[in-house]
């Protein structure tokens, strides 16, 4: 079974940078990290994700070129770097793992572990 506890998250204003981090605990060679992000009233959607190895990553088209996604296998742990955050990108964020995937990038029901998640407001 796998622990996920995501940090990093608070307050910013429009234009400005976060960095997120997940630090996984338990089974976890080989899998799989995803970041995605939940507002009120809406399910959660796929932010990034990036491979065991970081080879292959793979991003929401609306945060390519801002968002940076890397891990730490020595830490077992994901990073999500944020940049020129937008008012529309307040959400709720949530690390995840998957234990494999068929396909690349990876589907949201590839997830199978969620952690708790880290509150990101972006001011106006």
């Amino acid at each position: 079974q796998v622990q996920l506890l995501e940090s990093g998250g608070g307050l910013v204003q429009a234009g400005g940078s976060l960095r997120l981090s997940c630090a996984a605990s338990g089974r976890t060679s080989g899998y799989i990290l995803g970041w995605f992000r939940q507002t009120p009233g809406k399910g959660r959607a796929f932010v990034a994700a990036i491979s065991w190895s970081g080879s292959m990553t793979s991003y929401t088209d609306s945060v390519k070129g801002r968002f940076t996604i890397s891990r730490d296998n020595a830490k077992t742990t994901v990073y999500l770097q944020m940049n020129n955050l937008k008012p529309e990108e307040t959400a709720v964020y949530y690390c995840a793992t998957a234990p494999y995937v068929s396909s690349w990038p990876p589907l949201q029901t590839d997830f199978a572990s969620w952690g708790q998640g880290t509150q990101v407001t972006v001011s106006s």
